[in-house]
């Protein structure tokens, strides 16, 4: 069974703001998606059509087989969120909002103490279990937030910036939970973020979206070849003929200036490939043709590279059209 799925999903508020436009994914369980684009992009409207807070304009979504706007509640019972700003009661402890929460979802006491202070320990709040969350930091507060939503085992868990606020170290804490989650519980991770390379980091698989519209959905991989289908190797190398630079497609990527300056008269040169196995058989025909290598690696674009390149494509589209 799929874990989310949405099918041509349109929101249209009232006064014709469109948050989201003919959107469709469909997600397996125990992935790490990252929905990504800047603040506006439509992510939380679509979070709020899965669990049910608002209903489609158009189009049709299921979350492990149910729809939100049909079965909210039974979407809620097998579903956590959490949101960039964590609403708990501050008259209680850490502890006792865990509690709270785990009895609203039909745990026992004793269930849900255990899980809460396994939960505490996991994220480093163990010490501040019985501090009233009045006393709780930012951090600290982001941390339970992530706690509550997990208190019941969700199938699906959906975290909007689930590290806004955090440390580093928590933060590093946040992420192994999340890894944790998906690869040994089976957990579907849909995180809505704008932190591109924070993105690239956890996620496996990834959707970018702007102004609504899904502007491409794939793995890392998948996402570059849609943009270059080459990939750019550097190679810092000396002793290479002329003749030899032209016959392997070679080029200098640096100025004159700059070449004068390596170290040994080395220079650094150019080419793309179709694959990264193509690559050492670059560097044996360098070697075998007299040149001594210093340094090889492969210019993969990145998350930020790939989203840029696609909103400019995007941009380029619609003036071509006269939009």
């Amino acid at each position: 069974m799929k874990s989310i799925v949405t099918n041509s999903i349109t929101k249209i508020y009232p006064g014709g703001n469109t948050a989201v436009c003919d959107l469709s994914l469909s997600l397996d369980q125990g992935e790490v998606f990252g929905f990504l684009g800047p603040n506006g992009a439509g992510k939380t409207s679509t979070v709020k059509v899965l669990t049910g807070m608002i209903s489609p304009s158009e189009g049709h979504c299921e979350v492990m087989g149910f729809d939100p706007s049909a079965e909210p509640e039974k979407v809620h019972a097998i579903s956590g969120v959490v949101t960039e700003h964590a609403q708990m009661y501050d008259n209680l402890t850490g502890l006792e909002n865990l509690l709270f929460y785990g009895s609203l979802f039909g745990l026992d006491r004793n269930c849900a103490r255990k899980r809460g202070l396994d939960l505490l320990h996991r994220l480093s709040l163990e010490e501040a279990a019985n501090y009233r969350l009045s006393a709780y930091s930012t951090g600290m507060r982001q941390r339970l937030s992530l706690a509550r939503a997990m208190i019941h085992r969700p199938k699906v868990l959906f975290l909007d910036e689930p590290t806004s606020g955090l440390d580093p170290e928590s933060a590093q804490n946040v992420n192994r939970l999340i890894r944790d989650l998906a690869l040994k519980e089976n957990v579907t991770v849909f995180l809505c973020t704008h932190q591109l390379r924070y993105a690239q980091e956890i996620c496996t698989r990834y959707g970018l979206i702007e102004k609504g519209c899904l502007l491409a959905s794939g793995t890392l991989d998948e996402l570059r070849r849609t943009v270059s289908p080459q990939i750019t190797v550097r190679i810092l190398v000396d002793h290479l003929p002329p003749d030899t630079v032209s016959l392997l497609g070679l080029q200098s990527s640096v100025s004159e200036r700059e070449t004068m300056g390596n170290e040994n008269g080395a220079v650094w040169l150019e080419t793309e490939v179709v694959s990264e196995t193509d690559i050492p058989e670059l560097v044996h025909r360098i070697v075998y043709g007299g040149g001594e290598i210093f340094h090889v690696s492969a210019c993969l674009p990145s998350l930020e590279d790939i989203y840029f390149s696609l909103t400019a494509e995007k941009q380029f589209g619609d003036m071509s059209r006269g939009d």
